[in-house]
């Protein structure tokens, strides 16, 4: 049974309309309906239709757990970026490039100017012929000697890039918390508010900062080892795939971190 079928069915046995679900999600009933339907594309990206999922599943009376693993199973079976887990889809337009056609007045000209050179070519050719033969004059033949070439030693194949490295990383608000991630250049990813119950995962390919408010009310999984902070003030999370630490925790003198293999 698809996610639609189960939110679907659900909901009949709970008795509600799509109306009532909608006033209570505070979802547009087209979107609930479309959701029941299997059609995620109105949610406007993967992070709103992860929360449709997780408010409709709460407002109908089961767990949503198993329905987001199996939404993540279908659209992001090997991971996505921070940039699609906190932003909505946009579509790219790409532009066909354009074939570039060749002037028929050049064309013509080239053609022109090969005849003529051709009639000139003949003309030469034909006045040659009269001409006196000179001697020929033989030349003896000068020996020379043909240095030995060594021969190049083949040069070591090159090794192959290693595959670049990935780390995966998970948030979970208990609270609303405030989230800026930014590249080490300054670069902003996203900027916003994770509110409470929301969880938002994907995979790092790049350097990337994240700074999150109110940390004591989210709980970070970096590659699975949870990160935590207890304190109200803002703390910062640098990822680096490539290092063998692969993640840190920056937080103000006198917070209290803590990590677990989660």
């Amino acid at each position: 049974m698809s996610i639609g079928e189960t939110l679907a069915e659900a909901r009949h046995e709970a008795g509600l309309t799509i109306a009532q679900v909608s006033q209570r999600t505070r979802i547009r009933e087209s979107i609930v309906r479309s959701v029941e339907q299997g059609d995620f594309s109105p949610c406007g990206g993967d992070f709103y239709a992860r929360g449709h999922i997780r408010s409709i599943a709460g407002v109908v009376g089961i767990d949503p757990a198993p329905l987001l693993r199996e939404y993540d199973g279908d659209h992001h079976p090997a991971g996505i970026t921070a940039a699609e887990a906190f932003s909505p889809t946009t579509p790219i337009k790409i532009r066909e490039p354009r074939q570039r056609r060749f002037p028929a007045g050049i064309l013509a000209a080239v053609v022109l100017l090969a005849v003529i050179g051709f009639g000139i070519y003949q003309l030469v050719g034909r006045g040659g012929g009269h001409s006196a033969a000179s001697p020929a004059v033989k030349a003896s033949p000068v020996a020379t000697a043909t240095p030995t070439t060594p021969k190049a030693s083949p040069s070591p194949s090159a090794k192959p890039t290693p595959t670049q490295a990935e780390t995966v990383v998970s948030l979970t608000a208990a609270q609303d918390c405030w989230l800026n991630v930014s590249l080490p250049n300054g670069k902003q990813v996203y900027q916003g508010t994770l509110r409470a119950g929301r969880n938002v995962t994907w995979t790092e390919k790049h350097k990337v900062n994240i700074a999150v408010g109110n940390p004591s009310g989210v709980t970070i999984r970096v590659n699975g080892k949870v990160m935590k902070a207890n304190t109200v003030q803002v703390v910062t999370l640098r990822i680096n795939p490539l290092a063998a630490s692969q993640a840190t925790l920056a937080a103000p003198s006198g917070a209290t971190l803590t990590t677990s293999a989660g």
